[in-house]
C-alpha cells in the first residue's frame, strides 16, 4: 500500500539509532525527505552518509534536544531547506531509570519538554500542510514496571500531552498520536546491553512476552510511519501499543 508520503518532509529526533533510525529509513523508503537530529556528531555524520549513499534525501544535525533554542532553530532551518514540514516525530528519550532527582530532571527535559518544544516549533508549518505529530512513548508509561520512576512517569505524561493536543489541533487540520513500544531489541541498544551484562534478567524479560521474543526496530517504525501517513487521516488522539501482547491492561 502506498502510504502517500512521497515528497513529504518529516522531522525525526534521535534518528541515528534504534527506533528513530528505523523510522527515518522507512520514511525514506516511502518517498519522504527527512531531517533528523541526534546528540553525537559522529553518529549523525555516519547515518547521513549511509542514507545518502542509498539515494535518500536526508539532512542530519547534531544537537541536544534539551536545548530549546537549538531545537527550534533546527526545526526552522529544516522547514526552510525542504520547503515546509508535514510530519514531526518526537522519538528521543533520556532513558534514565531510577528514583534519583537527576533522572527525573533529564526525563522531563528530554522525553516530555522536547516533545512540547518540537510541536510548538513545527506547528505553524504543520498547520499549512495539515500534517501530523507522532510521539514515541513506552509501555512503561502504561504499567508499573522496573522503570516506574522518572522514565515511566514522563512516558505516561507524553500520552496525556498528545491526547490533549489532538483535541486542540483537530479543527486546525493537524493530527497527533502516540506509539508505545514494548521491549525493542537491537544491537547497541538498551536490551542488547542487558543481554550482555545480565543474561538472567534478559531471559526473564523475554519470558514475560507471550510471543517469546522482543520486538524489532522495524515493527515499531511501521507503527510510527503508518500513523504519520495521510492514509491515517481519521486517526488522531490514538495511543497505539506495540508490544506483542506484553501488557495486560484493557484499553477502553
Amino acid at each position: 500500500m502506498d502510504l502517500q508520503l512521497t515528497g513529504k518532509t518529516a522531522l525525526v529526533t534521535g534518528g541515528t539509532k534504534g527506533i528513530g533510525r528505523g523510522v527515518v529509513e522507512l520514511l525514506v523508503a516511502e518517498g519522504a525527505r527527512v531531517a533528523f537530529c541526534a546528540r553525537t556528531k559522529g553518529d549523525v555524520e555516519t547515518a547521513e552518509e549511509e542514507l545518502r549513499g542509498r539515494g535518500a534525501d536526508v539532512a542530519g544535525t547534531a544537537l541536544d534536544v534539551a536545548d530549546g533554542v537549538a531545537l527550534a532553530e533546527w526545526v526552522a532551518a529544516s522547514a526552510e531547506r525542504f520547503g515546509g514540514i508535514d510530519v514531526a516525530v518526537a522519538n528521543v528519550s533520556a532513558l534514565k531509570v531510577g528514583p534519583e532527582e537527576e533522572n527525573w530532571r533529564a526525563c522531563f527535559e528530554v522525553d516530555l519538554l522536547h516533545t512540547k518544544r518540537l510541536v510548538d516549533a513545527a506547528l505553524p508549518h504543520l498547520e499549512v500542510s495539515r500534517g501530523s505529530v507522532v510521539a514515541v512513548s513506552s509501555v512503561s508509561g502504561r504499567e508499573i514496571d522496573f522503570a516506574k520512576d522518572a522514565y515511566g512517569v514522563m512516558k505516561a505524561a507524553l500520552v496525556h500531552y498528545i491526547s490533549g493536543i489532538a483535541i486542540e489541533l483537530a479543527g486546525r487540520g493537524v493530527r497527533a498520536n502516540v506509539v508505545s513500544p514494548g521491549n525493542v531489541y537491537f544491537e547497541g541498544g538498551f536490551w542488547h546491553g542487558v543481554e550482555q551484562g545480565n543474561p538472567e534478567l534478559f531471559a526473564d524479560v523475554v519470558g514475560l512476552n507471550p510471543t517469546g521474543r522482543m520486538g524489532t526496530v522495524e515493527e515499531t517504525a511501521y507503527a510510527v510511519v503508518m500513523l504519520a501517513s495521510p492514509r491515517a487521516s481519521r486517526i488522531s488522539g490514538a495511543h497505539l501499543v506495540v508490544d506483542g501482547a506484553l501488557t495486560k491492561g484493557v484499553q477502553l
